[in-house]
């Protein structure tokens, strides 16, 4: 297995750990029963539900594309493979920088007179940064080949 194939495997089994602990912390703010609090945990529940289709796509992408490939052609396909990961990677953590940004506007807006969106402001502002600290460190980390 080459380093970028290891690295991809990392990558979803990672965001896959994250996406999980982010919907069972969700669920247990459920219990909570105030209206800033199921705005957080939904968006916990809500993000960690669709990282965790983004982890399992991509892992079947990664074992598809790469089944259909020899020793060589992987290894050949490498660098590419990597340079696709590190944009794929960067472009994320811009678009995390916006959705931190979202999170501030709901805050502000109808959060200033609505503990509902306050929560899920705070919500898609705590999931934005976990992105962008995630992104960020795997793009950074990215194999250089």
């Amino acid at each position: 297995m080459s380093d970028i194939q290891q690295f991809q495997r990392n990558l979803t089994r990672r965001l896959s750990i994250g996406a999980l602990v982010s919907v069972l912390l969700g669920f247990g703010m459920l219990p909570l029963r105030t209206m800033f609090w199921n705005g957080v945990a939904f968006q916990f529940i809500g993000w960690g539900l669709i990282d965790l289709l983004i982890a399992w796509g991509g892992a079947l992408g990664t074992r598809r594309r790469y089944a259909k490939m020899t020793a060589e052609q992987a290894a050949a396909a490498a660098p590419r493979e990597a340079r696709n990961m590190a944009r794929i990677l960067w472009i994320n953590t811009a678009l995390d920088v916006v959705y931190m940004l979202g999170g501030v506007l709901a805050m502000r807006f109808p959060g200033a007179s609505n503990p509902f969106w306050m929560g899920t402001g705070i919500g898609i502002f705590i999931q934005g940064a976990f992105l962008f600290l995630f992104d960020w460190f795997h793009a950074l980390r990215v194999p250089r080949l």
